[in-house]
């Protein structure tokens, strides 16, 4: 069972910077893909950046390319996003995800994260 649990969401102007965290379970971590989607009410779940757990690769959507970075803490089980240069149009909640099976030789990416946690909400205001 995939159990992810995300802090850190919150208020900010435009321009500031917020840090997300997400605990995993010691199961759901190892050698996973993990990641972030978000969610803006009446519209799809977007992909924001994911990990490759015990690889380091990296993926990021266009939109946040430059601004956003994924990170992990391999002692802790636990995956982070610092986000700097906020946007208004970067308000959403902000899901912990994780690949619900990654065996069978199936790549990690945006595509491949399809369990998430309850979510943190993102605020930024112009």
């Amino acid at each position: 069972q995939v159990q992810l649990v995300e802090s850190g969401g919150g208020s900010v102007q435009a321009g500031g910077s917020l840090r997300l965290s997400c605990a995993a379970s010691g199961s759901t971590y190892s050698n996973n893909c993990m990641g972030w989607f978000r969610q803006v009410m009446g519209k799809e779940r977007e992909g924001v950046a994911a990990v490759w757990i015990g690889v380091g690769k990296t993926y990021y959507a266009g939109s946040v390319k430059g601004r956003f970075t994924i990170s992990q803490d391999d002692a802790k089980h636990m995956i982070y996003l610092q986000m700097d240069s906020l946007k208004p149009e970067d308000t959403a909640m902000y899901y912990c995800a994780a690949a619900r099976d990654m065996t069978g030789g199936r790549l990690c990416g945006l595509n491949a994260l399809d369990a998430w946690g309850q979510g943190t909400l993102v605020t930024v205001s112009s």
